[in-house]
């Protein structure tokens, strides 16, 4: 793995980390949104954004929507937006699933909250990259994860590979990550890390910390294998184009 370096322990209390790096060509494939597609390219860790309750509060959604399934492998997805949830080795839609008993499951509070933190998380991620909040969208896949050393079933599992938001999803610019579980005491293993072509950058997690980076090639990631335990955390991501928008989800 060559030197690894890190950008973020989980004793740390960061009020704001933020290393620029020069931007990818990635973006010059997509449609360019003057104010807000990506000139200044970097990375961010704050502990400053979220609490660590405002996080156990979070974590409590995500392992009450992740009770109702659950993915047979080691890593589990629950999207509040579009409805999808792991269940076995396939996905189903929690709203169509599950009905009005999902109204048992979430309350308007819930939402309230997550609507709160990702309006906090999305105006951090504008001020430091200099852009206006408006002029970001959130976009989708926007999800809860929990991941566990249990063996992967199928490749929607195996959430160890490096890769490149932007090339992957193609909507994203800005990808932000909430951790909702602390590295070495909820879990092992597990770090994000940064890929970069002298060395490896790891963050270790920390409940109501956001990581957060411009969405290319610059920002090439993998998540370290979880050894024993259970990670949490929500991707929230954002894209400049309106196109691509999706609105905050409602417990309809």
């Amino acid at each position: 793995d060559g030197v690894t370096e890190v950008l973020a322990h989980r004793s740390d209390n960061l009020r704001d980390k933020f290393i620029e790096i020069p931007c990818s060509e990635d973006y010059d494939s997509h449609k360019r949104f003057a104010g807000c597609t990506p000139i200044k390219c970097g990375r961010g860790v704050t502990d400053a954004v979220i609490t660590r309750e405002e996080a156990e509060r979070i974590r409590r959604i995500a392992e009450r929507g992740l009770s109702l399934g659950g993915s047979d492998g080691g890593a589990s997805i629950l999207d509040l937006h579009s409805g999808a949830l792991s269940l076995g080795k396939h996905f189903v839609n929690l709203y169509r699933y599950f009905g009005d008993k999902i109204q048992d499951v979430f309350t308007e509070e819930d939402f309230a909250l997550y609507r709160d933190v990702r309006q906090r998380i999305q105006q951090r991620i504008a001020q430091v990259f200099g852009i206006s909040p408006s002029a970001m969208y959130l976009t989708k896949p926007t999800f809860f994860s929990r991941m566990n050393s249990t063996g992967a079933k199928t490749t929607h599992d195996e959430y160890w590979h490096p890769h490149v938001d932007k090339v992957t999803y193609g909507s994203f610019d800005y990808t932000s990550l909430l951790y909702l579980s602390d590295y070495s005491e909820d879990f092992g293993g597990g770090r994000f890390v940064f890929m970069d072509a002298d060395s490896n950058k790891t963050v270790e997690p920390r409940a109501g910390r956001v990581s957060f980076f411009t969405s290319g090639s610059e920002n090439l990631h993998r998540v370290e294998k979880v050894q024993w335990g259970t990670r949490f955390a929500i991707t929230i991501s954002f894209t400049c184009d309106p196109e691509h928008g999706i609105g905050d989800p409602l417990l309809a």
